[in-house]
């Protein structure tokens, strides 16, 4: 069994990059999804 397809998108990545999804299709991908920066809540959680 597969799993569901996610939606093609594009992300802002450093140095001025996109990203597409579509462009990693095929790669083994972690997506990582947090609220904001140095907060003690999503540092533990990302632990």
């Amino acid at each position: 069994m597969s799993a569901p397809l996610a939606p093609d998108f594009t992300l802002h990545a450093t140095g001025g990059q996109t990203v597409t999804l579509s462009a990693l299709r095929g790669r083994k991908l972690v997506i990582y999804f947090y609220p904001k920066d140095n907060t003690p809540g999503c540092t533990t959680e990302a632990c």
